[in-house]
């Protein structure tokens, strides 16, 4: 047990510049919680590489440790939720933003954000997952609960090579919608078909200038923002939806009411970081009913340690990174 002595990637910004790295901490360092977990396994998200690299500004206070998901073991809990030996993951829930994050071998957090692994899945594969995959699942959970199906067309998953998006396509796929993979990046088509894309689509042939367009989809899930996601929402069927997630491209919407006014397209916002804990185990509950540990593990791309996080951040920030990069924080976690 490191409760004594332990080590995190802990992010400054203070009177000596932006800078972060490892660092030693003690257990009193961190951040307030009833929950003290020995963290196995972390994942980088796109936030991670903003927060780490201090080209978005993620974090609310300094210094706080990064990392906005992890899974590990709980050590210590003043909660009946949890006890000692449990297997748990956190994911978002102001991990790097307010709270110190899961890039440290301990994170203490309050109960609420703590939520058990779900069946199937181990605690490697929940970070696998990490905020990527449960974005694929909450945009999943709200598309269904607005009466979506797979007979009202296929669904278009924009920036399908990301984190979210890969997980994505192949979530969507696994439940019987039939995906249309949306690439700037032909060289993974193949990777695409794999994970279950029927179709993959370059950009150019997506974008539109029109208001409303011909239907080519039955809904989407966009995590790149700007005139892609005006484009889906123009080529959307009626009553189809369109889940937002992200701003890869462009926080920017130049659009008009007509695809909802005369198609009834719905647009749907996908708030992962802050969604409530009944919503996030019914989440998990889908992400553990769909995937296992074998489906998971090519999504892998990439496993490194604390001390490897700053050469992962600029190329993920860049677009050049591919699949999932996982990091192993415990070297005896397995």
């Amino acid at each position: 047990m490191l409760l004594d002595s332990f080590e995190s990637y802990r992010i400054h910004n203070d009177s000596l510049g932006y800078r972060a790295g490892i660092e030693s901490m003690h257990l009193e360092e961190l951040s307030a919680g009833d929950v003290v977990i020995e963290v196995h396994y972390s994942s980088v998200n796109y936030k991670d590489a903003l927060a780490g690299t201090g080209k978005g500004k993620i974090l609310r206070t300094f210094p706080l440790n990064g990392g906005i998901d992890c899974s590990g073991i709980v050590v210590q809990s003043d909660c009946v939720q949890f006890k000692v030996g449990d297997k748990v993951l956190v994911t978002g829930s102001g991990l790097s933003e307010t709270l110190d994050g899961g890039f440290s071998q301990i994170v203490r957090v309050p109960h609420q954000h703590v939520i058990h692994l779900p069946n199937n899945l181990n605690l490697r594969d929940v970070m696998i997952l990490g905020t990527a995959g449960f974005t694929a699942g909450l945009a999943l959970l709200r598309i269904l609960d607005n009466r979506q199906t797979p007979e009202l067309g296929p669904i278009a998953i924009n920036g399908a090579t990301g984190g979210v998006g890969m997980l994505a396509t192949g979530l969507f796929s696994k439940a019987g919608f039939d995906v249309y993979a949306i690439s700037g990046k032909p060289e993974h088509c193949d990777y695409l078909k794999k994970l279950g894309a029927k179709k993959i689509l370059s950009r150019e042939s997506v974008l539109t200038d029109k208001a409303m367009d011909s239907i080519v989809f039955g809904g989407a899930v966009d995590s790149v923002g700007g005139k892609m996601l005006s484009s889906l929402l123009a080529k959307t069927t009626p009553y189809g939806n369109v889940a937002s997630c992200g701003l890869v491209a462009s926080a920017d919407l130049n659009a008009t009411v007509m695809p909802f006014i005369i198609r009834g397209v719905s647009l749907l916002g996908i708030a992962s970081a802050g969604t409530e804990r009944a919503i996030r185990e019914k989440v998990w509950q889908i992400l553990g009913k769909y995937w296992d540990s074998a489906s998971l593990q090519h999504l892998a791309t990439q496993e490194i340690t604390l001390s490897e996080l700053n050469a992962v951040f600029q190329p993920m920030l860049e677009g050049l990174s591919f699949g999932r990069c996982i990091v192993k924080i415990n070297k005896d976690a397995c």
